[in-house]
């Protein structure tokens, strides 16, 4: 994979970042680098290896979901910074 000026716009864009052009310049080198690991890790033979599933060797431990203490209303909202009363106050997200 070539690492070009063109790929790192789109990069840019795709993020929403604005880049000096010494970020650019560094952005670039240090994903070459990271395509030259993977290129290395392609060449291992890794013929008759297991895939790996699981980091180690331990189980989740599943609970009953059961429910426990309940809050009043009133408790939910006592340390939110904007409440009405009886929902928490939030920045409008969705416009439409």
């Amino acid at each position: 994979m070539e690492i070009n000026e063109h790929l790192i716009s789109r990069l840019e864009k795709l993020a929403r970042l604005q880049l000096s052009d010494p970020e650019r310049t560094r952005l670039a080198s240090d994903l070459q680098n990271i395509v030259q690991m993977l290129d290395k890790l392609q060449q291992l033979d890794t013929t008759g290896v297991a895939p790996l599933v699981y980091m180690n060797e331990t189980t989740n431990v599943f609970r009953d979901d059961t429910p426990s203490e309940q809050w009043t209303q009133e408790q939910a909202l006592y340390n939110a910074p904007k409440q009405d009363g009886k929902y928490f106050r939030v920045p409008k997200v969705i416009t439409g």
